[in-house]
Formats: C-alpha cells, sequence, structure tokens
C-alpha cells in the first residue's frame, strides 16, 4: 500500500485542525443562556410562578423598617396570609428578633444581598461575596438555608445569574411591582398589587408605611377572590 505523500498529510492535518476550531468556536458563540448548570436547574430568573393555581406570592424586600415589618407581620397573621422576606445581610444583622419572628410565624426568608449593591456592575468574586455573606448571617441566626435571591433594584447580569446557581440559588425578579419606594399613595400601592393580577404573580413590595397602610385591602381584595398568598418557593414550584 503507498503511503501518503508529505504534502497529503499537511493537507489532512491542517484539515483536523480547521474542523477542532469550528468545533470549539461554536461552543464559545452559544447563547448563555441555553446553559445549564448543576443537572436540570437553569440559572434563567423567575419573573412569575405557577399560573395553574388561583395563588400569588407577596414579596417584601428589606434594607429599613423593623418597625413597619412587624406591623406587616401583624397583618398577615391577622388575615392568614404568607409572604417571603427578602432580606439583605446588614438589615439581618442589625434586626435579628425581626428576622426571627418572621421564621416563627412561618414566613419564607430569601437572599437580597448584604449591602444592596448594583449586582450588574460587580465582579464574579464580589456577587458571590455578597450573596454568601447575606446566607451566612442568616443561618448563624435562623438556621435557615435560604435558596432563592432577588438582586438589588432589580439589576442583574449573566455575572450574577451564574453565581447565585453555582451557590445553590434560583434569582427571582417579580410580575407586578408597586413602586411604593417612589410613590407614597396607598390606594396606587393596591391598584398596582392587584388590578392586572393573574395566578403565579410574584408582587413586590418594601416596608413603607403607605404599604402598611395598603396590606389589609390587598389581603381582603385576594381573600375575597379566592387566591392564596404563599411564599415565593410555594408558588414558583412545578411553575
Amino acid at each position: 500500500m503507498k503511503k501518503p505523500s508529505l504534502r497529503t498529510m499537511r493537507v489532512l492535518a491542517t484539515i483536523v485542525v480547521i474542523a477542532a476550531i469550528l468545533s470549539f468556536g461554536a461552543l464559545c458563540f452559544l447563547p448563555e443562556r441555553t446553559v445549564y448548570i448543576s443537572g436540570a436547574v437553569s440559572y434563567a430568573p423567575k419573573y412569575r410562578g405557577n399560573n395553574s393555581k388561583p395563588q400569588v406570592a407577596l414579596m417584601f424586600n428589606c434594607y429599613e423598617g423593623a418597625e413597619i415589618v412587624n406591623g406587616i407581620l401583624d397583618k398577615l397573621r391577622d388575615n392568614g396570609a404568607i409572604a417571603t422576606f427578602f432580606v439583605g445581610g446588614c438589615w439581618a444583622d442589625d434586626n435579628t428578633e425581626t428576622l426571627k419572628r418572621i421564621v416563627a410565624e412561618g414566613h419564607e426568608i430569601a437572599n437580597h444581598g448584604y449591602f444592596h449593591l448594583d449586582h450588574k456592575k460587580i465582579s464574579a468574586q464580589k456577587n458571590e461575596s455578597e450573596i454568601s455573606n447575606c446566607h451566612k448571617i442568616v443561618k448563624a441566626l435562623t438556621g435557615v438555608d435560604m435558596t432563592l435571591f432577588a438582586p438589588p433594584s432589580g439589576s442583574y447580569g449573566e455575572t450574577t445569574l451564574k453565581t447565585c446557581a453555582a451557590l445553590g440559588y434560583q434569582t427571582v425578579l417579580w410580575t407586578l411591582d408597586t413602586i411604593d419606594w417612589r410613590d407614597c399613595d396607598k390606594d396606587l400601592i393596591v391598584k398596582r398589587a392587584t388590578e392586572k393580577f393573574s395566578y403565579g404573580a410574584l408582587i413586590l413590595m418594601h416596608p413603607k408605611a403607605h404599604t402598611l397602610d395598603a396590606l389589609d385591602d390587598i389581603l381582603r381584595y385576594y381573600k375575597e377572590k379566592g387566591v392564596a398568598c404563599v411564599s415565593v418557593s410555594e408558588c414558583i414550584k412545578d411553575g
């Protein structure tokens, strides 16, 4: 059998190298949001929950107002409702008794970073430290291992999503935003929390005095509609 010439061998080697480069390039340019981490868990954020059940989730982002949070807990208790409190690590460290009350009364605690930074603009290392430091302080104070992360101001990048997934977290945003941090109008808060709702809605609020005033009307509305207020984890389950 005749051996291939040196020229032929060089051509074949070139073809192999080109094929390898093209294959590597194809992998590099796959859309990042198609990547899955930890088996079947996607790092894409959740904007809503399961819309096949009559339920919504109230989300309270907490970096202030422990006295308002306690008022919110009173109203949730009186109405038989459950909510999720996304707590900042520095807030949790300064408000231990309120944090423990949230857990004791059956509500969900979730992660809102330690210092309310813009997670889209910080490094992977800083994303990791913000999320993990909040996790550690809440774990130390309550024994709870949180699994949900809401980026402060809703600002995130691909680095944030990947970091969350690597830490065993699901990134959560919202379906309805009451914008109560800006607009101090009870009736407007009620309207934004209820008017365009659908099953599985994640409803964003903050511990503000006017939000506390609006909460009875919001809870009454959902109770009259036969819609349960559940934790975010419950709401997004099987969604």
